[in-house]
């Protein structure tokens, strides 16, 4: 992950984009956890999450919190951000369905504050352009690549299920994203459940064939996370939740504009980034509704009954309402 110290007005460079020192980050977050006060915002996103980057390059927190300092770091995937949400190294992040359920199960600190609207259609499980694979039972007896943790997870339980097989029917190969994208064109996996941008390069790239994207398996939930101590803090949350949202406006009126900047901040190709900005559903982001909650105890659940987590969890119990409590009882 690459951690941005400067102000918020410096430029988004793709070294530090790309940079990765998870040890370090979470070290100093044992260290100083406490680091994080009212003057101090430490946001963390992925590659996917392009409100967040448009935030950052607009710079559309800097009036809505003047005189709170903002620091920016990336990481590969969903479970290695909440894993330094919960030791205190950032304040706020944003990942799929499924991290928040591993994290929750294992104990750690980590709060729903908001989410995006569904998208569906920006998942998929991938196969080579020849594999002779065509429908999900077609998945029995293979090695499919996937981050562990990830949306990609919850998308494979389901698309095991619909194919009429057992998660013991398939070998999971877990993998992050860039890794898994090596062991799929080298043909060491037989298909790849990932999401966008890197459905989107390894599609365009790769010319990877789609096996079933999550319409019909996963709404693909991606959620805003934060910290005990920023749930206190609801006009931050308000602050960020209105500049996520004018940020997805600029967004759906700006395609090109905005593919052009993911691709120069994320290294993909612009055709890449223009598929992942043209797959993205529209809307604000807010806090969660009862049917959202309970859209997310379906992946919980299904994480439970195969026993891929601890224990069963309830999701509302890490839920934050509006009027900055847990929303106890959606």
């Amino acid at each position: 992950m690459s951690a941005d110290t400067r102000s918020p007005r410096a430029p988004l460079s793709r070294r530090r984009l790309l940079a990765w020192a998870p040890a370090a980050l979470l070290g100093a977050g044992r260290a100083h956890a406490q680091a994080g006060g009212a003057g101090e915002l430490r946001i963390g996103f992925q590659k996917s999450a392009v409100n967040l980057l448009i935030v950052r390059e607009r710079r559309l927190l800097d009036a809505r919190l003047p005189g709170v300092a903002q620091k920016w770091v990336e990481f590969p995937a969903g479970p290695q951000l909440l894993e330094a949400l919960a030791v205190g190294s950032i304040d706020f992040g944003f990942t799929g369905d499924s991290p928040p359920v591993f994290a929750q199960a294992a104990g750690k600190d980590v709060l729903y504050l908001g989410i995006e609207p569904a998208k569906p259609d920006s998942s998929a499980i991938l196969v080579k352009p020849a594999a002779p694979l065509k429908t999900l039972a077609d998945l029995r007896g293979k090695r499919v690549g996937l981050q562990k943790g990830s949306s990609a997870h919850y998308l494979l339980v389901r698309a095991v299920a619909q194919g009429g097989l057992q998660w013991s029917d398939i070998t999971p190969v877990y993998l992050p994203p860039a890794e898994a994208r090596a062991a799929f064109e080298k043909g060491a996996i037989d298909a790849w459940a990932i999401w966008d941008p890197y459905y989107a390069a390894a599609e365009i790239d790769a010319q990877a064939r789609v096996l079933s994207t999550g319409r019909g398996l996963s709404s693909n939930n991606s959620f805003y996370l934060g910290s005990q101590a920023l749930s206190q803090r609801t006009a931050v949350v308000k602050a960020l939740f209105d500049a996520l949202s004018e940020a997805d406006a600029y967004v759906q009126s700006h395609r090109t504009e905005a593919s052009r900047f993911i691709a120069e901040a994320t290294g993909l190709p612009l055709a890449s980034a223009l598929r992942f900005v043209e797959r993205r559903s529209a809307g604000r982001v807010t806090a969660l509704t009862a049917a959202q909650v309970a859209d997310q105890q379906r992946v919980a659940d299904a994480f439970a009954q195969l026993g891929l987590i601890p224990k069963p969890i309830r999701v509302a119990d890490a839920v934050w309402s509006p009027g900055g409590a847990l929303a106890q009882a959606r």
